[in-house]
């Protein structure tokens, strides 16, 4: 596989389930039907947030290591806002991506969206997004291109989407569709919990929930994500298989979780 190949999809997967989204996306969407051996959303309460750090290990293809790691943290400020943060530490790139964020009748509202890509023989990126909810207006700008928009109800950012999504599925919703602000414009991003499975971690195996970015049937794009109920949900693995059968995967490798 050619050096800026490697890079590219490195890069990707160490950003963690940002990938399922930023790499994923262009592609139109289409529904699954709603597994029947798994709870409905109205058999649980939507719960709080709650504080974590997570931190994961990264592979690509037959298991090579990419010698880096990603932390995402969720902490409450003192004015009642949160943080929701990752970032990334590598041979290859550094990224810093974090949201400013109110919780309100258990929604995700983004206040404040920060993308910085920096590294080795890459070019250096960035994306920001300013959500006035007064106005009613998100603008901001995407690798320089400056950008303004009206706000849609319930409209989420490229973080803002995972953590409503962490949310929901805690809450026993297993088919959600969210709109998102990416690069400048509206995406429509589907998702479905399909199954149960064990996986096998460093600290041993873990139930998990298995759910699924939702596709065209002839796409050749996918991504998985399975959370553990035992951990709140949280993600602890995200494997995402390009049309070339390339694979890229994240799994957990340690959490904290204040509840």
């Amino acid at each position: 596989m050619p050096a800026t190949v490697i890079r590219r999809y490195a890069i990707a997967i160490l950003a963690g389930v940002t990938l399922a989204a930023n790499v994923a996306a262009q592609e139109p969407d289409a529904k699954s039907p709603q597994p029947e051996t798994l709870p409905s959303a109205a058999e649980s309460q939507t719960p709080p947030l709650l504080p974590l750090k997570v931190s994961y290990t990264a592979a690509m293809d037959k298991g090579i290591s990419l010698n880096g790691s990603a932390t995402r943290t969720l902490e409450e400020r003192d004015d009642g806002t949160w943080i929701y943060r990752t970032k990334v530490d590598s041979f290859i790139a550094d990224i810093d991506e974090s949201l400013t964020l109110r919780w309100v009748d258990n929604r995700v509202v983004p206040l404040k969206y920060r993308y910085r890509l920096s590294g080795f023989l890459i070019r250096n990126r960035e994306e920001a997004i300013d959500f006035d909810w007064e106005t009613g207006v998100a603008s901001g700008h995407h690798e320089g291109e400056r950008f303004s928009l009206e706000l849609e109800a319930g409209a989420l950012d490229p973080m803002g989407y995972q953590l409503q999504l962490h949310q929901d599925i805690r809450a026993g919703k297993r088919q959600m569709e969210y709109r998102v602000i990416d690069k400048g414009d509206y995406d429509t991003d589907r998702f479905a919990v399909i199954d149960k499975e064990t996986l096998n971690t460093n600290h041993g195996p873990v139930e998990a929930l298995k759910a699924e970015k939702v596709r065209d049937d002839d796409s050749k794009r996918q991504t998985l994500m399975w959370f553990a109920p035992d951990q709140e949900y949280v993600l602890v693995r995200l494997l995402q298989v390009e049309p070339d059968g390339s694979r890229y995967e994240i799994l957990i490798n340690d959490a904290e979780i204040r509840r």
